[in-house]
C-alpha cells in the first residue's frame, strides 16, 4: 500500500465548510500539527524530489512522530514510513547525523473527516492560506494518476473555489517566506 493526495487552494473558507455541511461531512476538533521538514544534505528545493527520501519530525498534542516519504510518480504519491518517537530533540540529532538538514517549519491548524476510504484534511496552513488535501491508501501496484483524478473529481463536485496545487506543503512555506 502506499499513500496518494490531491491538494487544493482554498479561496473562500467558509465556502468549503458550507459545502462539506451539504454533503453531510462533519470535520472533527482542530488538532494543531508542528512539522520541521528535513531533505538529505546536497538537496536543494528546485531540484527533482522523485525518488529522494524527505523525513519529518511533527508533533501533535505533546507526542511526536517521525515520517520518512519518497515522491514515486509525482510528489502527491510517496512510499511512507511513520513511526513515533519518545524525544524529538534527540530524533532531531539522530536525523542531521544520518545526513539530513532542517529546512522549514511547517505549523498548521488541521481538521479531518473519512468518506469512505478518503482522508479528507482541511488545513489552515501558518501564512500560507487554507487548503483541502484528500488523502487514499491504494495497492503499491495501483495506477496512481487515476487514483489522483478520482480524488480531484471528488474535490470538484463540491463545487468550490479552489486550485489545485502538486506543491507540498514544505514548497509552499518556502516560497511564502520568500
Amino acid at each position: 500500500m502506499r499513500e496518494v493526495e490531491v491538494k487544493f487552494r482554498v479561496r473562500d473558507a467558509e465556502s468549503l465548510q458550507a459545502a462539506l455541511k451539504a454533503q453531510g461531512i462533519a470535520l472533527g476538533e482542530p488538532i494543531h500539527q508542528d512539522d520541521q521538514a528535513y531533505a538529505p544534505v546536497g538537496w536543494r528545493f528546485g531540484d527533482s524530489k522523485l525518488g529522494v527520501s524527505f523525513v519529518r519530525l511533527r508533533t501533535v498534542n505533546g507526542r511526536h512522530f517521525f515520517t520518512l516519504k519518497q515522491p514515486r510518480e509525482n510528489a502527491q504519491s510517496c512510499l511512507e514510513y511513520e513511526t513515533e518517537v519518545a524525544d524529538r530533540e534527540q530524533m532531531h540529532h539522530a536525523i542531521v547525523h544520518m545526513g539530513f538538514y532542517p529546512t522549514v517549519r511547517v505549523a498548521k491548524t488541521r481538521r479531518t473527516a473519512k468518506v469512505g476510504d478518503i482522508t479528507l484534511c482541511v488545513d489552515d496552513l501558518d501564512g500560507v492560506g487554507t487548503f483541502l488535501e484528500l488523502e487514499r491508501m491504494i495497492p503499491a501496484d495501483a495506477p496512481v494518476i487515476e487514483a489522483q483524478r478520482q480524488l480531484a473529481a471528488f474535490v470538484a463536485g463540491l463545487g468550490i473555489d479552489a486550485e489545485h496545487t502538486d506543491e507540498t506543503y514544505d514548497s509552499l512555506v518556502r516560497a511564502a517566506q520568500g
